[in-house]
């Protein structure tokens, strides 16, 4: 995934130095499914040193759905961001 430039961003506006100032504003899409994810990873972590007991054939589950609408949200995402 490549940066974008920023369109409507005039020379000169941003605060800096000069050459700063000539180059345009680079950023990227936003990664739908690390995002998601990382969140997911996150929670199931502090599920497991919060609730000792948590049995893992319960979090299987919980884990591989939660990655499944990740995934979903992810091409989802990148649908709408090619329509005109």
């Amino acid at each position: 995934m490549r940066p974008e430039t920023r369109s409507g961003l005039r020379p000169g506006t941003g605060s800096g130095t000069g050459s700063e100032a000539d180059r345009p504003s680079r950023w990227h899409r936003t990664d739908w499914m690390a995002l998601l994810s990382g969140l997911l990873f996150l929670t199931v972590g502090i599920l497991y040193l919060s609730v000792p007991t948590l049995h893992p054939g319960v979090m299987l589950p919980v884990v591989l759905g939660g990655l499944a609408c990740a995934g979903f949200v992810s091409v989802i995402a990148r649908a709408v961001r090619r329509q005109p």
